[in-house]
């Protein structure tokens, strides 16, 4: 089997290149060892608790112990169907901020600065509110949002304005910063994931080809990635690339396969008995996350979704969207949403909201004493970074995550300031007819050690690892990938996905994941890259001086 591309990883960045490569006409192999992502779990947006705790549809990786959260081991969801993490993720559509990118200019990946993605971000989506020099209306993924009918959603954000900070009507836009509605990557009622979007025209399209099986590992003749060595049905063959092999597995996956094809930490790699083809202490380093914790109210009023979360009424959403693609079903429950600066001298966002009607954890437990609702918060720009490290030399073996969470004394100060000010924003008179009391932390929890130690007991992930294959200057020694994604003293092979990133964005990953796949697309065919749009993000103006 051979083809002029081979990709690794059927996700959010692997799809999207798919999708182009074989629109240009060239013969596209996707290598993916999940299976179909058919199925009302998956495919009905207010399902999402599901896909992503069933190990069907996940890895199911966790971390180690995590020393500076009391011991725990947190949870690490990736996709393993079709789709990948964009057919399990929460299907919350932010960009990240202009200054992400410049960032990433600024560090050495060359030509990734804000006014060079933009084209890229305009180019993959089709944006359902209304003509914006800053979105685009004929790309694969349908960007929407929520009908925002329950009561709460005007609440969060109304308490926003009153309490001092703007209101933007387009985070994805001209302005980040404020409150306003949330975007989601949903579609008449369905889950528009990358699969949807891209995955499944190619096929259809332009003859893209999807082979399941387990990848082992690049396989490298004289320096050159000349395919990869799969597993399937117990047997093990090459599947050969005549152009170039591309990894987009994960910022789990993909450095781990690096380390297994000889690429990686030399000693590392030694110490597993595999042969040093390039000796990269980049791989695998430089892993970041955003932290999280939901800060949840009791609700003095029966508005909340908490009716619904009985057998009955979960059956009655489920059969309303099954018949006709409405109601509570088509949507993620994340509608509205905040960006907000931590402190004065703090030039953009660095906090996120997302607000949801209910009182609930993530993985679908607990909702919490009846009726409630939450408000999930967490630093966006941690000063703490981990690693992902083979257990083994065996492919099958899951690889050693160490987020390394909270290392940093900036990372507390940091969630303590979110915890304060997340109050005073519940505290705001939009919320007084809705708040009874504060379920979590709990209103007794005041000091910095009372809120340190509910931080370290309840803080979880909000499933955004990134930055272990970082991009930079080819002359970076930190650096696997350079400014065209290409990994550096190897031919033949790049890497486009999360783990490319220099540095986390503001907000979730999906849609900067996918812009990666869009933008490596045009390097793989020798493009010209999109002409660069040197559109001005709005920043307040006494950013300096003021925290709103």
């Amino acid at each position: 089997m051979e083809a002029d591309f081979v990709i690794v990883g059927a996700g959010s960045a692997g799809c999207a290149m798919a999708y182009r490569l074989g629109e240009a006409g060239a013969k596209v192999l996707v290598i993916e060892y999940g299976g179909t992502d058919a199925g009302p779990f998956i495919q009905m947006p207010a399902a999402l608790s599901y896909p992503m705790n069933m190990g069907i549809y996940d890895w199911g990786f966790q971390s180690e112990p995590e020393p500076h959260l009391g011991g725990r081991r947190l949870a690490t969801p990736r996709g393993k169907v079709i789709g990948g993490s964009s057919s399990i993720n929460g299907m919350v559509f932010v960009r990240g901020h202009a200054r992400d990118f410049d960032h990433w200019e600024e560090v050495g990946a060359a030509g990734w600065g804000y006014r060079h993605v933009l084209p890229y971000f305009k180019r993959m989506e089709t944006w359902h509110g209304g003509a914006s020099d800053y979105r685009g209306t004929e790309g694969p993924l349908h960007v929407t949002r929520g009908p925002r009918k329950n009561p709460l959603f005007h609440a969060f954000v109304e308490a926003g304005r009153q309490a001092g900070y703007p209101v933007t009507d387009d985070y994805n836009g001209q302005q980040q910063e404020g409150f306003g509605p949330m975007e989601q990557t949903v579609y008449r009622g369905r889950r528009w994931s990358a699969a949807n979007a891209y995955l499944k025209p190619a096929r259809k399209k332009f003859g893209v080809d999807v082979v399941r099986a387990l990848a082992r590992r690049v396989v490298i003749e004289g320096g050159r990635a000349v395919g990869v060595e799969v597993e399937r049905g117990g047997k093990v063959e090459v599947i050969r690339a005549r152009r170039e092999v591309v990894l987009a597995a994960s910022s789990i996956n993909s450095p781990k396969l690096l380390m297994l094809s000889g690429i990686g930490p030399g000693k590392h790699l030694a110490e597993h008995g595999i042969d040093v083809i390039a000796d990269r202490p980049g791989v695998g380093a430089n892993l970041q996350d955003h932290l999280e914790i939901y800060m949840q109210m009791a609700s003095a009023q029966p508005v909340t979704l908490y009716k619904y979360w009985n057998l009955w009424g979960k059956a009655l959403i489920g059969a309303q969207w099954l018949f006709t693609g409405t109601g509570l079903g088509a949507s993620n429950q994340f509608e509205s949403a905040g960006f907000i600066r931590s402190a004065a001298g703090v030039d953009y966002p660095d906090i996120q909201y997302h607000f949801i009607p209910i009182a609930v954890r993530y993985d679908g437990k607990a909702a919490a004493e009846g009726h409630g609702f939450q408000a999930h918060v967490g630093p966006m720009r941690s000063a703490s970074r981990g690693s992902v490290t083979l257990r083994s030399g065996d492919a099958k073996a899951a690889p050693v995550i160490r987020f390394n969470y909270m290392s940093e004394e900036s990372d507390w100060r940091d969630f303590r300031q979110c915890i304060r000010l997340t109050r005073e924003l519940f505290g705001q008179e939009a919320f007084a007819p809705y708040v009874k009391h504060e379920i979590q932390p709990g209103a007794g929890l005041q000091s910095d050690d009372e809120l340190d130690g509910f931080l370290r007991e309840h803080a979880e992930s909000a499933y955004h690892p990134c930055g272990t294959c970082r991009m930079g200057a080819a002359d970076d020694p930190g650096a696997v990938v350079d400014p065209e994604a290409r990994v550096i003293g190897v031919e033949g092979l790049r890497v486009a996905d999360s783990s490319i990133f220099p540095r986390i964005t503001n907000g979730n990953l999906n849609a900067p994941s996918i812009m990666v796949g869009e933008k490596v697309s045009d390097l793989l065919l020798g493009r010209e890259p999109l002409a660069a749009e040197a559109l001005e993000p709005w920043m307040n103006p006494d950013w300096q001086g003021a925290q709103r």
